[in-house]
């Protein structure tokens, strides 16, 4: 996932023309050559593409975990690691897989793109840019490098509960740092986000003019500042209570481990929405392009994304009914979870009503966007379904809760990536990407998927719990299936890489159209391909639907 820029100097601006010598000479000047370029990136573009590349090599790492814990799986009976190194391999496995490869892969699509939707010259605060990704390799070095302290890494699930995070070794307190680090990178990237959309847009750009794509990571930026304190705020307790005599969580002082999960959660929550609303916006733009029609209901597309983002913030608990609450919360937060699924039921109906009786074709990136509605529907099916407390009470920590949040993340989040990388590529690199190759990974990617993740439904209502290394006989059949299709699902991931975004870095493939998808909108194809290092130095003047740049 990374971007290949013109030579500088060789650059056009927004009106695709070649800028004055005035513009040559400062470019030289503000675009260092060679390694400079990266580390003292300023530039949105550069940023981006930094991000792009580190949460793949991240999505790498905590893939390789994945299967790790899927060859284990694959047969009843410890195979190849003992369950105390199995539960650091599912812990890590989930923290570097939210915070090391979706989150920054998002940040990074807002980095390369929010600036060319609105008509912004860069981000509003370039050099905090610049340290807000160059945090993130510290803290991901710390935290995959957990695995090597002594006692190894972190096993007490992703969630960090009390009291095992109050048990674990040296590396707890290693995991806890990174989340912090982590964390800091991602409200300063959040404050970049929100300054840059509420004050740079170009003029005549209003908020409800503004793209989808735009739209929703202004909403996730606030969610992000809401919540990444209060997780700030779990962790910090429990290093207190670790190391300074606090008991918060710790039941033997007094504490609550029941209050960590209250605190974690009310994290948790807006956290899954953080991870899913960017996509809602990638797909709002490719359906649209696909379909050749406006976008159906845009208002109400921006509506039911506020409102998830304000009800994520009241259903907290349901992933605690099993912990002893009063029927009076269960009932609450039974019907909070289920009243999400109207605003996200809008989204999908207008995507629906947008392809409808529209002259659709099936490239690549409609293709994702399309598995994208298809598979994250289903996920939401499952949630809807492990919302009903007396249901959910039976299948508390199986594999259904695996199988219902990987249909949302993987096919949900990282589809809607991919659908992005599609969409936008050409205009970052200046080649389009291999169509036969793209749709290979696409049906390559759908199918594992759900060879991986179909059958944990059926493990789960079965009563196969979650995070154990060894199961009984009666697993065996659908857990073999899994690992088969997971191996493959990674598989596809390395292919993506080597042969459809090395191609793309290399500058190899047909020269890419200004504008790839004929019926695509919004200004950053109002820029030549690739997008030239400096776009937009004065704003642009847009014309009345903020689409087009009028001369």
């Amino acid at each position: 996932m990374s971007a290949v820029l013109p030579p500088h100097g060789a650059v056009g601006g927004h009106d695709g023309h070649a800028h004055d010598h005035d513009h040559d000479h400062h470019d030289d000047h503000h675009a260092p050559h060679g390694w400079r370029r990266w580390v003292f990136a300023t530039n949105h573009k550069d940023i981006g593409t930094l991000y792009l590349l580190f949460s793949f090599t991240m999505l790498m790492v905590g893939g390789i975990l994945a299967l790790c814990i899927r060859a284990e799986l694959f047969q009843p009976g410890l195979q190849f690691f003992n369950p105390e190194l199995f539960n650091q391999f599912t812990t890590m496995h989930g923290l570097i897989m939210v915070f090391g490869a979706i989150m920054p892969a998002f940040v990074g699509f807002a980095n390369w793109m929010i600036p060319l939707q609105i008509g912004a010259a860069d981000m509003a605060f370039a050099r905090m840019n610049n340290f807000s990704f160059w945090l993130l390799i510290p803290a991901a070095i710390m935290l995959v490098g957990s695995f090597f302290m002594p006692g190894g890494a972190p096993a007490a699930g992703w969630t960090l509960y009390a009291p095992l995070t109050l048990q674990m070794g040296p590396s707890m307190d290693a995991g806890i740092f990174a989340m912090h680090i982590m964390g800091a990178s991602s409200i300063m990237g959040s404050i970049n986000i929100i300054v840059t959309i509420l004050n740079m847009r170009a003029p005549g750009m209003t908020l409800m003019k503004m793209p989808m794509f735009a739209w929703t990571w202004l909403i996730t930026a606030y969610l992000l500042i809401a919540v990444m304190p209060v997780l700030a705020g779990a962790i910090t307790m429990t290093l207190t209570d670790r190391h300074f005599g606090t008991a918060f969580f710790n039941p033997a002082g007094g504490g609550d481990p029941v209050m960590y999960q209250h605190i974690f959660w009310f994290f948790g929550h807006p956290e899954v929405y953080i991870m899913i609303l960017p996509a809602f916006g990638i797909v709002s733009q490719i359906v649209p392009a696909f379909a050749r029609k406006r976008l159906f209901g845009y208002a109400s597309m921006v509506y039911a994304t506020a409102s998830i983002a304000i009800l994520s913030f009241i259903v907290w608990a349901h992933h605690m009914f099993a912990t002893g609450m009063p029927v009076t919360g269960q009932l609450f937060f039974m019907y909070a979870t289920m009243l999400i699924a109207v605003p996200t039921g809008v989204k999908i109906f207008n995507w629906l009503a947008t392809m409808w009786r529209g002259s659709m074709t099936f490239e690549t990136p409609m293709l994702f966007a399309v598995g994208f509605i298809f598979v994250f529907t289903m996920g939401g099916f499952t949630g809807l379904i492990l919302a009903m407390a007396p249901v959910d009470i039976q299948l508390q920590d199986t594999y259904y809760v695996v199988a219902h949040f990987h249909y949302v993340l993987v096919a949900g989040s990282l589809y809607g990536m991919f659908a992005g990388y599609y969409y936008w590529s050409p205009k970052w690199t200046g080649v389009m990407y291999s169509e036969t190759r793209g749709k290979i990974h696409f049906w390559g990617s759908l199918i594992f998927f759900n060879i991986t993740f179909f059958p944990m439904h059926f493990l789960g209502l079965a009563g196969m719990p979650r995070r154990y290394a060894d199961y009984p006989m009666q697993f065996a059949d659908f857990n073999a299936i899994a690992s088969i299709g997971a191996f493959g699902f990674g598989l596809m991931q390395v292919y993506f890489f080597l042969f459809v975004v090395v191609p793309a870095m290399r500058g190899k493939g047909e020269k890419a159209a200004q504008k790839p998808w004929e019926a695509a909108e919004g200004l950053e194809w109002e820029v030549p391909s690739p997008a030239p290092f400096h776009t937009f130095e004065e704003p642009p003047k847009l014309n009345a639907s903020a689409t087009k740049i009028v001369a």
